[in-house]
């Protein structure tokens, strides 16, 4: 059993105090604190409320440090003012705990599940998740999802091996926040357990198109507004860079949404809040929904999908195959001096490498890789490394 730190009686009546006032204050159908669960109990000692200590533990994770130099969407490019993946997940964190004030929810439930929702990219963003995703195919694991792999790190990597243990609500959240799927409307779909959870993880691996939907709707908010940071602002960024101008932007969505990213950001969490969640859902309303969509359709098609933002993948995609034929030789050939070996493994539990297959231990590896991680490794196996631009 694991021990929260802190046994002082006046702060356990403090923090009784803070679950009565949540009850009382947060709507019917808020997630409360008091009912998180863990997968392994720890003995009730500290003050901070379940949710309030796995944001902690994200936000003190070695994952979490790593989202200071992982991609959103734009790589290999010199200008500062471009979104990388940890500020991404700050505004998807604020704009998913202002509307969970207007609707009473949870917000410390919202902020962990925000905070950990991305942990699980690979370097070079959803290029390098489709890269690594071919890899671990070829080598008979199941696809590479980042959503999954989130949960790895949480459950299997962190603590040397002995996990976060965060609460099922958070990691289901994590699991569940696919924001690449567009949804009017999300109903979340509560009373799920750990046997749930580890049942619906292995079937998404297996199936990477079945849509998994939230056990709260604290989780259905978060995944909503992962759309609502990143649509507008990688239309900004993409500004930035002149791939697009602010005129292209559709006439209707500039029309209904706007064409700025702080009035796109605004239309949105407006329409989810006067929506309200009276029925146990959170919905768009069907003109700002059909005008978002249309957004994502110009956002793939002029920005994703740009040949121009492509430039220096082939290069990265050669360094993903060598790297990860590297550490599968590595493993091996046992070689204990090499990085793969001193970098990762040193700081894994005895049984992980006992027990995950070497395709999966060369996966998480590089997985969890910065981008300039990933490219210090690559020029060290005498890779060709793409220009910055």
């Amino acid at each position: 059993m694991e021990r929260e730190y802190g046994t002082d009686p006046g702060l356990l009546a403090m923090k009784e105090l803070l679950d009565q006032r949540e009850a009382e204050r947060l709507s019917s159908l808020a997630c409360l604190s008091r009912a998180g669960v863990r997968r392994r109990p720890e003995e009730v000692g500290g003050h901070r409320q379940a949710f309030a200590v796995d944001s902690d533990r994200i936000l003190h994770s070695r994952a979490y440090a790593r989202y200071i130099d992982k991609t959103q969407v734009f790589y290999l490019v010199k200008n500062d003012h471009i979104t990388h993946r940890v500020l991404h997940v700050q505004l998807v964190s604020k704009i998913a705990r202002t509307i969970g004030r207007f609707l009473g929810l949870n917000e410390d439930l919202i902020e962990a599940v925000a905070l950990g929702h991305d942990l699980g990219h690979p370097p070079f963003g959803h290029d390098g998740e489709r890269l690594l995703d071919q890899l671990c195919r070829a080598h008979g694991l199941p696809s590479f999802q980042h959503n999954l792999q989130s949960v790895v790190f949480l459950e299997r990597l962190e603590r040397q091996g002995r996990g976060l243990n965060l609460t099922l609500q958070v990691l289901d959240g994590i699991m569940g926040h696919d924001g690449e799927i567009h949804n009017r409307k999300l109903k979340p779909e509560r009373d799920k357990s750990f046997a749930d959870f580890d049942r619906e993880l292995a079937a998404k691996a297996a199936d990477p198109k079945l849509e998994l939907v939230p056990m709260t709707l604290e989780g259905c908010v978060v995944r909503l507004s992962d759309t609502i940071a990143y649509i507008g602002r990688d239309i900004e960024d993409a500004i930035e860079l002149k791939l697009i101008g602010r005129e292209e932007i559709p006439a209707e969505c500039g029309e209904i949404l706007g064409r700025s990213n702080g009035k796109i950001v605004y239309r949105l969490v407006a329409d989810l809040i006067k929506g309200g969640a009276e029925n146990d859902e959170i919905a768009f309303s069907p003109p700002v929904s059909e005008a978002l969509r249309q957004l994502k359709k110009f956002n793939y098609e002029r920005i994703y999908l740009n040949p121009a933002i492509k430039q220096g993948l082939e290069l990265i995609e050669a360094c993903y195959r060598r790297l990860f034929a590297q550490y599968l030789d590595d493993l091996a050939r046992d070689r204990p001096s090499s990085p793969f070996f001193a970098e990762f493994l040193a700081s894994q539990s005895p049984d992980y490498r006992e027990t995950t297959p070497p395709a999966a231990i060369a996966r998480d590896f590089i997985a969890g890789m910065t981008d300039d991680y990933f490219l210090r490794q690559a020029a060290s196996c005498g890779c060709r490394l793409p220009a910055i631009r």
